[in-house]
């Protein structure tokens, strides 16, 4: 059977860059706090996916665990769905992977990047979901061959994980929309980005979205503001060009950007206001205010990444947005 869908979730993204002897203890942490989940993070040169969500998985009870997101370059897939499906049958109900492209830069580091990364996403992901069902798989494509590939029922997991994909180009949402359960948006994601995007997926069947956003709650709303400034410095970059053109402010922010020297320059120069369209920053209030708006625009899960130098704090004032405060 599948997954139940999950309407509206609150969860954190655990530090990429996190101390060791801290990850399991965020984990718990959360898990105590009431957020619905934790996403670990692969990034290239800091920790693994499967292994985090392995280790999280066995030291919480309840909370999901979301991987966001894998390469689909790097690993081949009917490997990847051995992994996932053993985490899956472990620990039913509470696994979730996004399947994404991977950072350029990092992939060509590695000779991992496609002709057509389109191609190789749309096969992966079509595939790897047939696996985790337990399909007889027979796929020739440019990327993915399958020559009768399949789980033992003895390895097929009962709760089927869904599969993401965690993507931010037209049309590269496109294919999530047409082949994933979901999509996982990186930040910023402000409301105007998510109706953007869910334009482009256009799914015909359920799909969720995973917007992740910095995050820091505070009493003292413009300490909160300025907490997420690092955070926020490469969103003038032209990578991150997605996800505020849908901006009203998008054209001002390009030539903020261009007449400042450095990221660190153009980030201190934003003003307050957009920051807060940028971010779930400010007041308690001021926060839950922004989250009713995402979930309003069609975000299933929102998922809050942490600011400072003490995540294990932040945790604990992040929590004031659940249920309406603690």
């Amino acid at each position: 059977m599948r997954s139940p869908d999950t309407s509206w979730s609150v969860g954190v993204l655990l530090p990429r860059d996190l101390p060791v002897d801290l990850v399991l203890p965020y984990a718990r942490r959360a898990e105590e706090l009431g957020f619905g989940s934790v996403w670990v993070v692969e990034d290239l040169g800091y920790r693994g996916g499967i292994a985090q969500a392995t280790a999280v998985l066995s030291a919480t009870q309840r909370i999901r665990v979301g991987i966001g997101l894998l390469p689909a370059g790097a690993r081949n897939v009917a490997f990847a769905a051995l992994e996932i499906a053993t985490l899956a049958q472990l620990f039913p109900g509470r696994t979730d992977v996004a399947v994404g492209h991977g950072m350029p830069d990092w992939m060509r580091s590695v000779g991992q990047w496609p002709r057509s990364p389109l191609t190789l996403l749309h096969e992966y992901v079509d595939a790897l979901r047939a696996l985790l069902r337990g399909d007889l798989v027979h796929r020739q494509g440019r990327y993915v061959n399958l020559d009768g590939a399949r789980l033992d029922p003895s390895a097929r997991p009962e709760v089927v994980p869904g599969v993401l994909a965690g993507v931010r180009g037209p049309k590269s949402l496109a294919v999530s929309g047409e082949v994933a359960d979901g999509t996982v948006l990186a930040e910023p994601v402000a409301p105007e980005y998510v109706r953007a995007a869910l334009g482009h997926i256009a799914a015909t069947r359920p799909h969720r979205l995973v917007a992740y956003n910095a995050a820091s709650v505070d009493t003292d709303r413009a300490a909160a503001l300025d907490a997420v400034r690092p955070g926020l410095e490469w969103i003038g970059e032209p990578d991150w060009r997605a996800h505020v053109a849908p901006l009203p402010f998008a054209d001002e922010l390009a030539e903020l950007r261009a007449g400042s020297a450095s990221r660190e320059e153009f980030v201190r120069a934003v003003p307050d206001a957009w920051i807060g369209r940028l971010a779930v920053a400010g007041t308690p209030q001021d926060a839950r205010t922004r989250l009713d708006g995402l979930r309003e625009a069609g975000v299933t899960d929102a998922v809050l990444a942490p600011v400072g130098p003490d995540p294990m704090g932040a945790l604990d004032s992040l929590a004031a947005v659940l249920d309406g405060g603690r």
